[in-house]
C-alpha cells in the first residue's frame, strides 16, 4: 500500500477539529466527487472550510485518488467514534467540601478545562466577574494559539436582574479573546435571559454547571455541576454554538482590549 504522509497528516488533523460527524460528511462527498468548492462549504460552521481544505491540497499533493481518500476518511471516522465511545461523566460543585465524599472543586476544573485546551475554548455565562485565576488561564490560552469565545449576558438583556458592570468587562483583561451576546431584538420572548453556564475545550470536554463566571459562583457559592468527557455532548455543544453565531441569533459584542 502507497503512503501518503501529507494527506494522513491532514486528514487526521481534520478529524481532530471537526469531529466524527462532519468528517464522515466530508468524505462522502470526496467519494460522490463533488466540485472543491462545494466540498469546502459542505458544512456551514466555522473551520470545516479550511480543515476540508487542507485535506484537499493533501490530497493532490500525494495523488490519492477520491475513491481511497474517501475510504481512508471513512474509516478515520470510525476509529474515532470507537475512541469517544468511552465517556467519562464526574460531578463538579462549588462551596463547601466534604471530606467523607470527595468531589471535584468547580474553580479547579474550570481552570484544568482551560489549561488543557489546545485549539478551541467556548464558554457561556450569565453573570460574569473578574476572577484571577480563570482571567489568568484565559490569557495563556490566546497566548498559545487557542480561539477564545465567550457568550455573556449584557445588562441590557437581564433587565433588572443584573447590575453592576457589563458581564463582558470581566474579560477585559484576557487581550484575543472573542466577545458574543443574544441581541434582545433576538428574543422571541419579552424577558428572556441568557442564562446558559458552559464551558467546553476543544470539543472534547464539557462543563455544564449552574455557577456564574464569577468567584462567588466557582469559589463561594454551592453550584453542582458536570464534567463531561468522550462522546458526543462536548461535540454537540460546539456545534450548536457555532449554529446559533452563524445564524444571527449570537452576535459579535467586541473583542477584549
Amino acid at each position: 500500500m502507497t503512503w501518503h504522509p501529507a494527506f494522513e497528516a491532514a486528514a487526521e488533523a481534520a478529524a481532530k477539529r471537526l469531529g466524527v460527524e462532519q468528517l464522515r460528511i466530508l468524505a462522502d462527498r470526496l467519494g460522490g466527487g463533488w466540485p472543491e468548492q462545494a466540498i469546502r462549504q459542505a458544512v456551514p460552521v466555522p473551520g470545516f472550510a479550511e480543515a476540508a481544505g487542507a485535506v484537499l491540497a493533501a490530497l493532490r499533493t500525494d495523488a490519492v485518488p477520491d475513491a481511497e481518500a474517501a475510504a481512508y476518511l471513512r474509516g478515520l471516522a470510525a476509529g474515532h467514534a470507537q475512541r469517544s465511545a468511552a465517556v467519562r461523566i464526574e460531578s463538579v460543585w462549588s462551596g463547601p467540601s466534604t471530606h467523607p465524599v470527595p468531589v471535584r472543586a468547580t474553580a479547579q476544573v474550570l481552570v484544568e478545562l482551560v489549561g488543557a485546551a489546545g485549539r478551541e475554548l467556548l464558554l457561556m455565562t450569565y453573570s460574569a466577574k473578574p476572577y484571577p485565576p480563570l482571567l489568568e488561564a484565559l490569557a495563556t490560552a490566546v497566548s498559545r494559539g487557542v480561539d477564545v469565545t465567550v457568550v455573556v449576558e449584557t445588562l441590557a438583556g437581564a433587565g433588572s436582574a443584573l447590575g453592576g458592570a457589563e458581564p463582558a468587562a470581566a474579560f477585559a483583561a484576557v487581550p484575543g479573546a472573542e466577545l458574543w451576546h443574544w441581541p434582545v431584538d433576538q428574543r422571541a420572548a419579552d424577558g428572556a435571559k441568557m442564562h446558559a453556564k458552559i464551558a467546553v475545550a476543544d470539543r472534547r470536554v464539557l462543563l455544564v454547571s449552574s455557577a456564574n463566571l464569577t468567584q462567588s459562583g466557582v469559589v463561594n457559592n454551592i453550584e453542582a455541576g458536570l464534567l463531561v468527557q468522550g462522546g458526543t455532548a462536548p461535540q454537540r455543544a460546539a456545534e450548536h454554538i457555532a449554529e446559533l453565531k452563524a445564524k444571527g441569533v449570537l452576535t459579535r459584542l467586541r473583542a477584549s482590549r
